[in-house]
């Protein structure tokens, strides 16, 4: 049913793998799917607050968190006969998760929700818009 799934991640926040990982790795498994999880640098929404940051600063974050991303799926990603590949992208979230998901031609997104507060009422905002553009089937994660 599953070949590909999507896992997206913030590795500065282990809530956002911490139960999703293991849920998309049971589901890995029990397709026979490839799972690929998503580190995404997020974008400055104003030129003038990235003027702040030294140049090159872009570079030097995707690196930092292809090696961060790399240690955490040889600590987390336990699961005999499952294939993992890591992926950081940059760019604003929620849209370069569906554009990494219909780049590698997924089938499924595995997300987490973070405990919802009041303004986000469900969903977090992220979370939220992966659930309503996402043209995969999405399985969101409560913690």
């Amino acid at each position: 049913m599953f070949d590909k799934i999507l896992l997206p991640i913030d590795l500065d926040e282990e809530s956002s793998w911490h139960k999703a990982l293991p849920v998309a790795e049971l589901l890995a498994a029990d397709y026979g799917a490839e799972l690929n999880v998503l580190a995404v640098i997020p974008t400055f929404n104003m030129s003038v607050v990235g003027s702040y940051f030294p140049q090159g600063y872009e570079k030097q974050a995707m690196a930092d968190a292809k090696e961060r991303l790399k240690e955490l799926l040889e600590a987390k990603c336990t699961r005999d006969g499952v294939k993992v590949k890591g992926h950081v992208a940059h760019g604003t979230i929620y849209q370069e998760i569906i554009q990494v998901a219909d780049d590698l031609s997924c089938d499924l997104i595995v997300i987490s929700s973070h405990r919802p507060e009041l303004k986000d009422y469900l969903l977090g905002p992220n979370a939220a818009r992966v659930v309503r553009h996402a043209g995969q089937s999405v399985f969101v994660v409560r913690n």
